[in-house]
C-alpha cells in the first residue's frame, strides 16, 4: 500500500485550502456570474444587481460628446463621437453645473444618464420606459435623487426608469442674437430631446420598449415636458407616448433676440472678458471664466428666482404655452399634470433684495408687486392692481407675504396644470389632473416627491403611506398601461375639458374635487395677460 509522504500530504492540504478560500473570495465579489453588461455601437457598459432589490443599474452612462470648447451652445453629438471601451457604469458621473457654481462632482461635461431595470423572470417582452428630467428652476438639480426602489415595489407591471442630465444656467439657456446666429437656443432642452432619440436608439438593449416611453419631471423638469408637449407645433416625434408633469413651472418667455435677453448675453459675455460679444471668444474661454461670469449675472438680478430659463425661439418651440395649449397645438398623448396647495411658499423670502422680499417686517404693497416683477419683467402696474383685486390683502390676514405666494403660485405652477389639463383634454386625449394637499406633512413646492422618490419619509403616519403607495400605483399603472391608470384608495378620474375636475391627493380624503369659480378667475386673469408677460 503506497502511504503520501507527510510532507506531501501537507502541502496538498494547503493547496485545497488556499483553492477554497480563492473560490470564495471570488463568489464574494463577482457572485454566481459577471457583472451585468450592455454592449452599444460605441462602448460596453458594466452594471451592478442589487440582489437585495433585484435592480440592476447602470449609472454615469454617456450620451453625447463634453458640450465643451466648440460644442458650447451648441447641439448635442450623440451618439458619443469616439468608442469608450469598456466603462464601469456603477456610480453616478458628474452633474451639470448648478448656479454658475463649480462644486466636486459637477463639470461642464455633464452629459449622462442612469438606467434601472427590474429583475422580470419567465417573460422577454420589452419592458415599458419612464423617463426622468430633473427640477431646479432649469439652473440647479440633478438626476440622481431619483430612486427607482419604491415605486419599482408597487408597480403591478415592471417597467424601466431612466434619469438624465441638461445642461444648466447660461450653459444651456443663454439667448440673444449672436446665440440664434451660430449656435443654439434653448440648448438644455435640447439636451433632453438628445437623450429621448438616444432611448429610441439605445433602450431595447437595456430591455426596454421605445414605442413605450412616458416623460416626468417636476418643477423646471415638469416645465421641461410640458415644452416637450409643445414642441415643433406638437409633433413628439415618435418619442414619446404619455407625458406627466409634477407643478409646471411657465417662466417668462421671451423671443431669443428679446432686449431683455441680448442685455444678459452682454453681461455674461462681458463679464467672461469677451468684450467684442462674439461665441468663439466665449467658447475659447476657460470653464472657471464663464461660471464666475454666469454668477455675477445672476447677483445682478436679485430680485429674478431664475433668470436663465427657456425662451421662445419660434423654432423648436414654436407657441407659447399658453398660445399653444388654448389652440390646440400640442402633442396629442395622455397626461397627468398637476400641484400642490402652497406652490408659492417662502420663495421670496430667499431674494436678496429687499424690496421684493415679502417675508420682510417691513413689506408693502409695492414689494408684493416687486416680488412678482422680478420674474415677469413686463408685468405693468395696471394689471398687478387687477391682481389686487383678485387676491384682496383681507384674505390673507393682511400678510402681503401670504398674498404674494398665492400670486405667484397660481401664476407659475397651479394655474399651468390646469391650462395643460384643459387643453389637453380638449383635444380628446385622457388627461388627469391633480391636486396634492397634505395638512400633516406640508404641501408645499416638490412636497409630493415623497411619496416616488422616499415613500415612508420622516413623520409619516398609516394615511401618508397609504396614499403615497396610491400614488405610485397610479403613476406607475400610467406609464405600464398608457391610458388607464388606476390605484386601490381612490376613484380618481380624469378632467373634464375645462380642466376644472381634479384629483385630490390628501392623505385624509383622496377622491375626486372641482376647483373653485374664484380660483378659475384667477388663472383666466394670469393667461389673460400673457402677451404682457410672455407666457
Amino acid at each position: 500500500m503506497n502511504i503520501m509522504p507527510m510532507p506531501m500530504l501537507a502541502f496538498r492540504n494547503r493547496f485545497l485550502c488556499l483553492l477554497t478560500l480563492s473560490l470564495a473570495l471570488l463568489t464574494s465579489v463577482f457572485g454566481q456570474s459577471q457583472p451585468p453588461s450592455v454592449t452599444l455601437d460605441y462602448g460596453t457598459f458594466i452594471g451592478v444587481k442589487d440582489t437585495t432589490t433585484n435592480i440592476t443599474s447602470y449609472r454615469g452612462v454617456r450620451y453625447a460628446d463634453a458640450p465643451t470648447g466648440g460644442l458650447r451652445w451648441r447641439a448635442a453629438v450623440s451618439p458619443p463621437s469616439k468608442n469608450l471601451g469598456t466603462v464601469n457604469a456603477t456610480k453616478f458621473a458628474n452633474t451639470c453645473i448648478m448656479n454658475s457654481i463649480i462644486t466636486a462632482g459637477s463639470a461642464e461635461d455633464c452629459l449622462f444618464g442612469n438606467l434601472y431595470i427590474p429583475a422580470v423572470s419567465g417573460s422577454s417582452t420589452p419592458l415599458p420606459v419612464l423617463v426622468w428630467f430633473h427640477g431646479g428652476g432649469f439652473v440647479s438639480g440633478s438626476s440622481h435623487d431619483a430612486n427607482p426602489v419604491p415605486i419599482f415595489a408597487t408597480t403591478r407591471e415592471p417597467m424601466i426608469l431612466v434619469s438624465f442630465e441638461y445642461r444648466l444656467g447660461p450653459f444651456g439657456f443663454l439667448a440673444g442674437s449672436a446665440i440664434k446666429n451660430d449656435g443654439l437656443p434653448n440648448a438644455g432642452l435640447h439636451d433632453q430631446r438628445t437623450a429621448l432619440r438616444w432611448v429610441q436608439r439605445y433602450i431595447g438593449k437595456f430591455g426596454g420598449d421605445p414605442s413605450r416611453v412616458t416623460i416626468w419631471g417636476e418643477s423646471a423638469g415638469a416645465g421641461s415636458t410640458m415644452f416637450h408637449l409643445l414642441a415643433n407645433d406638437g409633433n413628439p416625434e415618435g418619442l414619446f407616448r404619455a407625458a406627466i408633469g409634477d407643478s409646471p413651472s411657465l417662466n417668462q418667455m421671451p423671443s431669443t433676440t428679446d432686449d431683455f435677453l441680448e442685455t444678459l448675453f452682454r453681461a455674461f459675455a462681458t463679464a467672461a472678458g469677451c468684450n467684442d460679444l462674439s461665441l468663439s471668444c466665449l467658447r475659447s474661454s476657460n470653464i472657471a471664466t464663464l461660471a464666475s461670469a454666469g454668477a455675477k449675472v445672476i447677483q445682478s438680478r436679485p430680485a429674478t428666482l431664475f433668470l436663465f430659463a427657456p425662451h421662445f425661439d419660434g423654432e423648436f418651440i414654436t407657441n407659447r404655452p399658453v398660445e399653444g395649449f388654448r389652440n390646440g397645438k400640442i402633442a396629442r398623448v395622455p397626461v397627468i399634470f398637476g400641484a400642490n396647495t402652497n406652490e408659492g411658499a417662502h420663495w421670496s423670502s430667499t431674494i436678496s433684495d429687499p424690496n421684493a422680499n415679502t417675508s420682510m417686517p417691513n413689506a408693502t404693497q409695492d414689494t408684493v408687486y416687486n416680488f412678482i416683477g422680478g420674474q415677469y419683467p413686463n408685468f405693468s402696474r395696471e394689471s398687478f392692481n387687477e391682481a389686487v383685486s383678485l387676491y384682496p390683502l383681507q384674505e390673507f390676514n393682511g400678510s402681503f407675504e401670504l398674498q404674494g405666494q398665492q400670486m405667484y403660485g397660481e401664476a407659475r405652477y397651479i394655474c399651468t396644470a390646469q391650462m395643460i389639463a384643459a387643453g389637453t383634454a380638449a383635444v380628446n386625449r385622457n388627461s388627469f389632473q391633480f391636486h396634492y394637499n397634505n395638512g400633516h406633512l406640508g404641501s408645499d413646492h416638490s412636497a409630493e416627491l415623497a411619496a416616488f422618490w422616499d415613500g415612508d419619509p420622516s413623520g409619516a403616519d398609516v394615511n401618508d403611506r397609504k396614499l403615497f403607495e396610491g400614488m405610485r400605483e397610479f403613476w406607475s399603472s400610467f406609464v405600464t398601461s398608457g391610458t388607464q391608470p388606476q390605484s386601490t384608495i381612490a376613484n380618481w378620474k380624469s378632467t373634464d375639458k375645462d380642466g376644472i375636475q381634479r384629483m385630490l391627493l390628501d392623505p385624509s380624503r383622496p377622491g375626486m374635487e372641482n376647483i373653485t369659480p374664484k380660483q378659475v378667475e384667477r388663472c383666466t386673469f394670469w393667461h389673460s395677460i400673457s402677451g404682457e408677460i410672455n407666457t
